[in-house]
């Protein structure tokens, strides 16, 4: 396969919406290393007892996880960070249906179709080639930053959080921000923008536990 007919296989009618959605991933990658822009918020909770607060957001697994909470960590999510994971299930998916799309003629009504098969392929090619980096990813924090002792630590809110809901704090040692995900000690409401102190750690050491901190 060479350049030219790379390109048109990559943009029929059903491998355009793949092309695109990877284009726009390589896009989103390329904006946060340059400029860190990618906080954003989304509350998972309702019906599956899980929070994606933060690009790089982590699952959260319950004492009592559900059905499908159990397969997110079987893929690793636990640990993985969802962008990166999702990024690469994206990458595999169009690379399926891409070959499948050049060496098996078929209407381009049956290439939407195939794309479910690969998708689900991808899920687990992503779970066993992200394996390796599970130590890694288990030593560094969700925005890849060494582990500092932030016990004490007092830092800016960047995301509102109440009850169980994770969120976002910024710290600033030695000049460099660090973004730590954070839940309120008493699920008492702390507000974006606030002062809060870090006073505790989760056990699976993925998120912090917080305070409102009333130093000026």
């Amino acid at each position: 396969m060479n350049l030219e007919e790379l390109i048109e296989v990559s943009f029929n009618p059903a491998n355009s919406i793949l092309s695109i959605l990877l284009i726009l991933s390589v896009f989103y990658w390329v904006m946060t290393i340059v400029t860190g822009v990618g906080d954003y918020d989304i509350d998972f909770d309702a019906d599956v007892d899980a929070d994606f607060d933060t690009p790089d957001g982590m699952v959260e697994v319950p004492n009592d996880p559900s059905s499908f909470i159990q397969f997110l960590k079987f893929l690793n999510l636990d640990i993985i960070p969802i962008t990166f994971f999702i990024t690469l299930v994206l990458l595999f998916t169009w690379l399926i249906n891409v070959n499948i799309s050049y060496y098996i003629p078929l209407p381009y009504w049956m290439y939407f179709i195939t794309i479910l098969p690969a998708f689900f392929a991808s899920l687990f090619f992503t779970k066993y080639i992200s394996l390796p980096l599970k130590p890694i990813f288990k030593e560094i924090n969700h925005k890849g930053e060494i582990a500092h002792d932030y016990l004490g630590r007092i830092g800016i809110l960047k995301s509102t959080i109440e009850n169980d809901k994770l969120g976002m704090l910024e710290l600033v040692i030695n000049k460099d921000p660090i973004k730590l995900l954070v839940k309120s000690k008493d699920g008492s409401l702390l507000k974006i923008g606030e002062k809060a102190c870090i006073v505790n750690e989760n056990p699976d050491k993925k998120f912090y536990i917080v305070e409102k901190s009333y130093e000026i």
